[in-house]
């Protein structure tokens, strides 16, 4: 393929948990990718050499250490890709923090709901909005600089068109309640708030939202508390008793980034394997 042909995906949180399994299914298809996180590259050499591995020798991956919860984090990431790649289609949204202790709403500190509402909700709504206007630059120009209409999608190797897009990771946590961890199913619902009022505001540019709404995914997030949703599976917690993992979370942001739901903007994809189906 061409230099500056290949796609390139941003992906927030990118070399660990949810975020791996996001990068390397979009890397197993042919995605450039462009990864964050806050260790230094020299600590997340593991996550990297699995990327690299999964994008094949004709695919690059390029680590950006970057806070999302800074404010200067939107700029230096996309100069970055931009320096390095000159284009993105697809900025997927996934890095977060869970509360360093899980308090109940009675006990819960400002300091914590600061952190969680930083991170979580301010830092991703701010990289999509650098993001969107570069995007929307993009589709005005194309990606090598020739005259095309707003939000123009451009063919991918095998000719088909598929759009750049923007999804959101958040969690079930959006709309189930856990209240000793308010603060982290309120920045997961603002950030659900997030992905509709972009879907929204892109429409008309051509470029489609999706929130990827994970259900208990088996992560170092959730390692502290294993033996607790262990029990809850086996109880019934989930139609699918089992935990999910970061790849269940990947290929439905594959899916999402080959455009296979193109009349969908705006909507909601479960992978919580029927734990947020009501029954009798």
């Amino acid at each position: 393929m061409a230099a500056g042909t290949r796609r390139v995906a941003l992906v927030t949180g990118g070399t660990r948990g949810i975020g791996l399994g996001c990068a390397a299914a979009l890397a197993r298809e042919g995605w450039d990718l462009a990864v964050c996180g806050v260790r230094a590259e020299a600590e997340a050499v593991e996550g990297l050499g699995a990327l690299r591995s999964a994008a094949g020798p004709g695919g690059a991956v390029q680590y950006v250490q970057a806070d999302i919860a800074a404010d200067d984090t939107p700029a230096r990431l996309l100069d970055a890709v931009r320096g390095r790649f000159g284009r993105l289609d697809l900025l997927v949204n996934n890095a977060g923090v869970a509360p360093k202790e899980r308090k109940d709403l009675l006990e819960a500190s400002p300091e914590s709901f600061d952190r969680l509402i930083r991170t979580n909700l301010r830092g991703p709504y701010f990289l999509t909005q650098a993001a969107a206007r570069w995007m929307i630059e993009q589709g005005k120009l194309g990606a090598g600089g020739a005259a095309a209409g707003a939000g123009a999608a451009e063919a991918d190797a095998g000719g088909a068109a598929a759009p750049r897009c923007i999804i959101f990771i958040t969690s079930v946590s959006a709309t189930v309640a856990s209240i000793n961890r308010g603060e982290y199913c309120i920045s997961k619902a603002g950030l659900s708030m997030a992905s509709m009022l972009w879907s929204t505001r892109l429409a008309d540019e051509g470029i489609p939202v999706y929130e990827v709404r994970p259900g208990i995914i088996r992560t170092d997030m959730t390692a502290a508390v294993t033996a607790k949703y262990d029990a809850l599976f086996a109880q019934g917690i989930a139609l699918q008793k089992r935990w999910g993992t970061p790849d269940d979370v990947g290929r439905a942001v594959a899916m999402l980034a080959r455009g296979d739901l193109p009349y969908s903007t705006g909507q909601v994809v479960l992978v919580d394997g029927g734990m947020t189906v009501q029954k009798l």
